[in-house]
């Protein structure tokens, strides 16, 4: 229906959509449904009592500084921080490389602003993450998707897709959203090669590196780099820029995330970032750094692993038992999420509806495709329920795909 409203709107609000994932979790807040449906950390692991402790002395000790303005890049001792945590994987940078978003889906927003020019191509894992889609589409981006198996974007494919002349590629090369796959190192080394040959820089967008739960951590595509440029300085002056953020770490709710990127880089966003918001919450930083520092981090990430590692085992053994031989999935080693792939004459979006008649939801994978397909596929999140919520909702679940696939093998 038409407004008084709809002529007044900017051309690029045309291609602005609501996220098929954020308007599920409105219905799936209600009480007597089991939900896989958001990426929502477990909020039972939230340290509470570390906040609140951190949120008092902020106050005693900071308090005029912690309620001002601030600069754009972001509080120095957190930069300072993550430098020194990102170092224990291998990313060597200087607070110069690090700029302090409002969460990963500013940075994302601002690389876009900065960036992309209506009808420039970015090449993208396909299923890829719908929140980057999101954020692209407002300014005009066109996708060149990349498929994916279960060792990440097939390399085998990207060279083709490279002649297209993308502005940038987005990966995400840990236990990916939304499929839980992770990139092979020798796929990864690949994927750098060709970058730096056909000239088009790197997004490595990895909220979730540090969630693994089996098997040994691959270096990131940003290290990668550096070794491919025999960059050894500690400022990094290469091809690819690094995401990640607190949400999965410390708290969503803080909205506090980092990118890493050549300094001329970061000149730029923070320019952006000016123009947006001046900067993120002081508050927050501060009190995410209190939180953070003494080594608490490295202790929070290990119980977080512990937990989300039972939740992903319950997870797939209830698969395992309760889903049609008919119907696939992912195994991840970290993360957040798995990837159903239903028989292909079978519609996930059908049976969402379904599944909400038995009290249970997930997300239709199609939202997730950047040039259309997958709707037989679908995605799965095990980090939010207990364990008996998984094997309670996984077996509505199952009960309903098994009455939906012999109807799909008789279509």
């Amino acid at each position: 229906m038409q407004t008084p409203w709809d002529h007044r709107y900017a051309q690029r609000t045309q291609r602005m959509g609501s996220s098929a994932i954020r308007e599920l979790l409105k219905f799936t807040e209600l009480p007597d449904i089991i939900s896989f449906a958001g990426g929502l950390p477990a909020p039972e692991v939230f340290p509470v009592q570390e906040f609140k402790e951190a949120c008092v002395k902020v106050l005693q000790d900071f308090g005029p500084q912690a309620l001002q303005y601030s600069t754009t890049e972001g509080y120095l001792p957190l930069r300072e921080l993550i430098a020194r945590h990102t170092a224990r994987y291998g990313i060597e940078v200087t607070p110069e490389n690090i700029l302090i978003t409002s969460g990963s889906q500013q940075a994302l927003d601002l690389l876009g602003k900065i960036f992309i020019n209506r009808g420039d191509r970015i090449l993208v894992e396909s299923p890829t993450y719908l929140g980057a889609l999101q954020a692209w589409n407002a300014y005009g981006a066109e996708y060149i998707p990349v498929p994916t198996d279960d060792q990440g974007m097939r390399t085998d494919d990207l060279e083709e897709a490279l002649r297209s002349g993308p502005k940038f590629i987005y990966v995400l090369p840990n236990f990916q959203n939304p499929t839980g796959v992770t990139m092979s190192t020798t796929r990864r080394k690949r994927l750098v090669e060709l970058a730096d040959r056909y000239g088009v820089p790197i997004i490595e967008d990895d909220p979730y590196g540090q969630l693994r739960y089996e098997g040994e951590h691959l270096p990131s595509v940003v290290v990668l780099d550096g070794e491919f440029r025999g960059n050894h300085d500690a400022c990094y002056l290469g091809n690819v820029i690094y995401l990640s953020t607190f949400s999965k770490i410390l708290s969503p709710g803080v909205r506090l995330a980092w990118v890493v990127a050549p300094p001329e880089v970061i000149r730029k966003l923070v320019q952006a970032k000016q123009g947006a918001d001046l900067h993120t919450a002081t508050f927050n930083q501060l009190v995410a750094y209190e939180v953070s520092h003494g080594g608490f981090l490295d202790r929070h990430i290990k119980l977080i692993r512990k937990v989300y590692g039972e939740r992903r085992d319950v997870m797939l053994a209830a698969m395992d038992r309760s889903f049609p031989s008919e119907v696939d999935w992912t195994h991840p080693e970290g993360g957040l999420f798995l990837w159903a792939t239903l028989p292909e004459d079978l519609d996930a979006s059908a049976v969402l509806q379904d599944a909400l008649q038995q009290k249970v939801a997930f997300v239709p994978g199609a939202p997730f495709h950047p040039c259309g397909g997958g709707q037989n596929t679908l995605r799965i999140n095990f980090s939010n329920a207990s364990p008996e919520q998984i094997q309670e909702g996984i077996a509505r679940l199952g009960g309903v795909l098994r009455a939906k696939v012999p109807r799909a093998a008789l279509a």
